[in-house]
């Protein structure tokens, strides 16, 4: 999907632009970096949806970026670039976090379709678990989850959130949009009477993830996740 973000942490710096040109190409925003230490500051600061990441880096090799990437809890799928070819070498990428290993040299297009289908999978993977700062919103079991911790909702609440969670960033919804479009999808029928039936659990939803949903006065609600710390 175009406008996705990928990290390519390369010492080289011949590489390092034509990986930036053969991505920028297919469309997706590109960083760089030329070290681990700048690498690692990007993938914490930026969380790109995928890394490139060399091994045999100035400052902090990619075992470590990779180690420490993974520490802060990041998932986001990382494929290795090695000149090394020693099984050896692969188990501990592997070991430390990482999703692939391709060795150098390599095909651009054959990196180029391991890129494409490790962003589409997270596609998929992110339409059914959509994380959010502290809190987990996970669509197949239902569950919201916090630091681990699961929140009570019930199905009107979870409901209701999910709707909120699914709109575009940014954009406010009616109260009677809410509870018509939000809680209709856990009930399946049309909803009667009046919205004043729907309040309760939308009180309580909001006082559930209370930091998750703003209410805009004379209009409805937003969804507003935190920004990641």
């Amino acid at each position: 999907m175009p406008g996705e973000k990928v990290l390519v942490v390369e010492d080289d710096p011949s590489l390092l632009r034509g990986l930036k040109d053969n991505l920028a190409f297919e469309g997706y925003q590109v960083l760089t970096a030329a070290d681990g230490d700048k690498g690692l500051t990007l993938a914490l600061s930026e969380r790109p949806d995928l890394i490139l990441l060399d091994i045999m880096l100035p400052s902090v090799n990619g075992y470590e970026v990779c180690r420490l990437v993974r520490k802060e809890k990041l998932d986001m799928p990382i494929i290795m670039l090695t000149a090394k070819g020693q099984e050896a070498d692969i188990i501990l990428g592997l070991n430390v976090g990482a999703d692939d290993y391709v060795t150098k040299p390599f095909s651009i297009k054959e990196l180029l379709a391991r890129v494409k289908a490790f962003l589409r999978r997270r596609r998929v993977e992110e339409a059914v678990v959509q994380r959010f700062g502290e809190f987990e919103l996970d669509r197949t079991s239902r569950r919201l989850v916090r630091k681990g911790r699961e929140m009570a909702l019930s199905p009107k609440e979870f409901g209701l959130l999910d709707f909120l969670a699914r709109q575009p960033e940014g954009r406010s919804r009616a109260r009677r949009s809410c509870a018509r479009s939000g809680l209709q999808r856990v009930r399946h029928r049309p909803q009667r009477g009046s919205l004043h039936h729907h309040a309760a659990p939308e009180n309580r939803a909001r006082s559930g993830a209370a930091t998750l949903i703003r209410t805009i006065r004379e209009i409805g609600y937003r969804f507003e996740p935190p920004e990641a710390e």
